[in-house]
């Protein structure tokens, strides 16, 4: 029938309003329900009074269908994965073939357009021929079967288990009382909606074989092509799948026999109806079912993703939906436009009929990808490496780049070498991750605490390596650490010297940090941190032992990317968000994550700490890794403590960037292992190269400054003093010295020398040193060993001379010459090898290791007159 013979009679009236066609309505349940009323000899009027008792509404809700995830490529969104509990597409009437709307109508109820609901004469046909004991006759109506279609679609969407089970069982399975409430539903449906919205919700809702429901979906999985544009036999197939949806679904062509004789069936039905003409119907009839099934694979899940380099982003987006984090530390922003509650969420993603917008720009995720897979292959055999990278903007948040080198997989059985379900981005609730120790990437934040609590770029620290630290020295809280031990710290390279903090994090030196910390407080810093967005991958609280401050607490490397970010744009910190927006299945739109920002740290110390990381880009750790192009780029390296784990972090005015690589599991060092594809040692290479392949495309696409903000003359600081000249004297002297000028005194304890026992020596460091304020200052003083007093050798032959000095204790090998003219008079007795002078003088107090000059006469030319003077 065509749409022009819609007709509001409705059952007569909807059996008459079930009053002035009651007593057949009567007759004829009664006849669908014998034997059994015959049985216990119920009435018509009993029957009536049942039917009156049954529910008469019900609504034509939006089914269980799609939903689909969005990326950006070149600017455009770019689908990358579709999720489902049930594969369907709800769409509107012009969306479908008239070919179909026909073919269910005089398929399946051909007096559609006249009954109300329930089709009185097929009820009664098929009353007597089911009491007769004749085949089976369904009668039901495209309303009845509509509402048929409701009831499972309500008790598939609302309940679970066996519960679940039960409710579809009773709304599709055979009985009287399902009958019975399905032909009063479907009067009511009748009264409320139109023909044309009864069809529609038909179609789209109907199961059409294995997963697939409604016309949609089903025309692109059998046919690969829209059902607005189904050919009259494919339309004629796809209605001949309803009857029976397991036996006569065009998955396997052993079914194409089955769904032949039903497509026949239905194009005589139409040609009956003169819906078409004989043409259209003969040449329908001689179309092979294989001629026009073109099976389109239907990706369901973050695992079939049509991106391949978008599984992990997709992962990410369906557990910030889903998960129940808010209590987490540093839980991603809710996605509220779903639902309050982690359950409401999870109810409407289930419903489905969304289509989330993300913020991944693929172009920026294939080149991360396309990197990340050489640079640390997921084949790598030798020990479990991982490798994962994050991109994120500053100022938004938004996720740019979410990847890592395992390949997204969460199917039983599935390759545990190349792939993995476990999200190495991101925190525990979001992928199953527990992070990984940070390194020295941690050092960003140790000096933006340092910059906060007053002191500057250009303070001088002690850089030098081996250095013993007592616990006790650190404080968190103003309180010093309960424990009576001391650690050993080594620098990674180097013995290291006095320098100042910006030249400490360019070359990442451990000493230097370590000795800023015992003059700051761990838990300021801790709290610096967290103004950042730092927090442990696993929920538990950020540690605050001394380690902490070379980055033993295990992080994410989204964490990381967000915090690079906040520093380069002036401190302003965003939470990750990776959804932009939600277009609701009645084509609304509806807000993404919410943007979640806090200033962490102010622009004036950012702008110090920047000063720093580009130091480090330009000539520090971090500059293997500088794309070189022309942008402000800052950055930090990390490295955990047997090279198990290697970061680099950077960032520009625009956007942050985190790259780790790493043991799964073990502690594998990095730097023992070569990549068998670039040949090059893993610690060295992977993470520079990673960096890079995600920075050059990211600063030609989303700019930059070519200058970070200048450092204020607060940030740069510069507090140092000169270590003063100590020799010579007392201990209590020294002390009261150097702790007038804030110094810090050792007793370095005696040494040899030729001063008094007990005076200065020497200091290390070295008196006029430069050196950071408040710096320990070693004092050693003179045990007096080498005291002595330089002999009177004045008349002296040399030889004699030289006797006289060695018996005073000095070494006879540390005596030189010098010669004077002999014979200075005339008439006097000849002075040749008579000493004039000694240096020291006669009777000086001299230490035994000094040298000893002796001024001789010699030849009346002053020169040396050879052997007449022996020694």
């Amino acid at each position: 029938m065509s749409a022009q013979k819609l007709k509001p009679s409705g059952v007569l009236g909807g059996l008459l309003g079930l009053l002035g066609f009651s007593v057949l309505a009567g007759v004829l349940v009664t006849a669908m329900v014998t034997p059994a009323i015959a049985v216990t000899s119920m009435t018509a009027q009993g029957s009536i009074d049942i039917f009156e008792n049954l529910p008469d509404s019900i609504k034509i809700s939006a089914p269980s269908q799609q939903n689909q995830i969005f990326a950006m490529r070149g600017g455009q969104p770019e689908k990358i994965a579709t999720i489902y509990k049930q594969n369907r597409q709800v769409v509107g009437w012009d969306a479908v073939s008239p070919f179909l709307k026909q073919g269910a109508v005089d398929g399946e109820d051909r007096r559609f357009y006249d009954h109300g609901g329930v089709d009185v004469p097929s009820i009664a046909r098929a009353a007597i021929t089911n009491t007769q004991g004749g085949q089976q006759s369904g009668s039901s109506t495209l309303d009845m079967q509509l509402v048929k279609n409701i009831l499972v679609q309500e008790a598939f969407t609302t309940k679970t288990g066996k519960e679940r089970d039960a409710a579809i069982a009773a709304a599709s399975g055979y009985s009287i009382d399902r009958k019975l409430k399905e032909m009063k539903l479907a009067i009511g449906l009748d009264k409320a909606y139109t023909k044309k919205e009864i069809l529609l919700g038909y179609l789209n809702i109907v199961g059409m074989g294995s997963n697939t429901y409604g016309v949609e979906s089903a025309a692109q999985l059998y046919y690969g092509v829209s059902a607005k544009d189904v050919t009259l036999p494919q339309a004629a197939s796809l209605i001949a799948i309803v009857q029976q949806p397991t036996a006569q679904n065009l998955l396997d062509p052993k079914r194409y026999p089955a769904n032949k004789l039903r497509r026949d069936q239905i194009l005589n039905a139409m040609l009956a109806e003169k819906d078409i003409a004989q043409k259209q119907h003969d040449d329908a009839i001689a179309t092979p079912i294989e001629s026009y099934v073109k099976l389109t694979p239907q990706f369901n899940g973050c695992r079939n993703a049509i991106e391949a380099n978008a599984k992990w982003p997709c992962d990410y987006v369906s557990k910030v939906i889903t998960a129940d984090a808010k209590k987490f530390p540093g839980a991603a922003p809710v996605l509220e436009s779903l639902g309050a509650t982690a359950a409401e969420r999870q109810a409407n993603w289930d419903m489905g009929g969304y289509k989330i917008y993300t913020s991944i720009d693929l172009d920026l995720q294939d080149a991360a990808s396309a990197s990340i897979a050489q640079q640390a292959p997921p084949t790598e055999a030798r020990f479990p490496l991982g490798a994962a990278a994050d991109t994120v903007e500053g100022g938004t948040g938004r996720i740019l780049v979410m990847t890592q080198n395992k390949l997204f997989d969460d199917a039983p059985g599935a390759d545990p070498q190349t792939t993995t379900a476990v999200n190495f981005s991101t925190d525990f609730p979001y992928g199953g991750s527990r992070g990984f120790p940070t390194g020295s990437t941690y050092k960003v934040f140790d000096l933006a605490n340092w910059l906060q609590t007053g002191h500057g770029l250009n303070d001088l620290v002690d850089g030098h390596s081996p250095q013993t630290y007592k616990f006790s020295s650190f404080n968190c809280g103003g309180v010093p650490l309960d424990n009576g031990g001391t650690f050993l710290l080594k620098n990674d390279s180097g013995s290291g010297s006095y320098m100042t903090v910006k030249s400490a994090l360019i070359g990442s030196v451990n000493n230097s940090f370590m000795q800023m910390a015992q003059r700051q407080d761990l838990c300021s810093i801790r709290d610096t941190a967290a103004s950042l967005g730092a927090h442990r991958a696993d929920g538990t609280p950020l540690n605050t032992n001394p380690n902490t401050i070379l980055g033993s607490n295990e992080q994410a490397p989204l964490t990381i990317a967000a915090a690079a970010a906040a520093v380069g744009a002036n401190g302003n910190h965003c939470e990750p968000i990776i959804i932009d927006s939600v277009v609701n299945a009645a084509g609304k739109t509806l807000p993404g994550q919410a943007k979640t920002c806090n200033q962490g740290i102010s622009a004036d110390v950012a702008a110090g700490t920047l000063n720093a990381m580009a130091g480090s880009m330009q000539s520090g750790t971090s500059s293997p890794g500088n794309p070189r192009d022309g942008l402000a780029i800052g950055g930090k390296t990390g490295t955990s403590d047997t090279a198990d784990h290697v970061w680099i972090m950077g960032t520009t005015t625009k956007i942050g960037t985190a790259v780790w690589t790493g043991n799964i599991s073990g502690h594998t060092s990095l730097r023992r292992n070569t990549n068998p594809i670039t040949r090059q040692n893993y610690a060295s290479y992977a993470r520079f190269n990673i960096f890079k392949a995600i920075m050059k495309p990211a600063d030609a696409k989303y700019g930059g400054e070519k200058s970070f903000p200048a450092a204020s003359a607060a940030m740069l600081g510069g507090s140092s003093a000169i270590v003063p000249s100590l020799t010579g004297q007392t201990s209590d002297q020294a002390q009261r010295l150097l702790t007038s000028l804030k110094f810090q005194y050792t007793d370095g304890g005696p040494e040899a020398s030729g001063l008094p026992a007990g005076r200065i020596t020497r200091t290390d460091p070295a008196a006029g040193s430069k050196v950071p304020s408040g710096a320990n200052i070693t004092v050693f003083t003179s045990d007096g060993s080498l005291s002595t007093t330089m002999p009177n050798v004045t008349g002296l032959t040399r030889q004699v001379a030289d006797a006289a000095i060695a018996s005073a204790g000095f070494d006879p090998s540390k005596i030189s010459y010098q010669w004077a003219k002999g014979n200075p008079l005339p008439g006097q007795t000849d002075s040749v090898c008579i000493v004039q002078a000694s240096n020291p003088s006669s009777g000086s107090a001299a230490t035994k290791t000094d040298p000893v000059t002796l001024t001789v006469y010699g030849k009346p030319d002053g020169s040396d007159p050879g052997g007449v003077c022996p020694k």
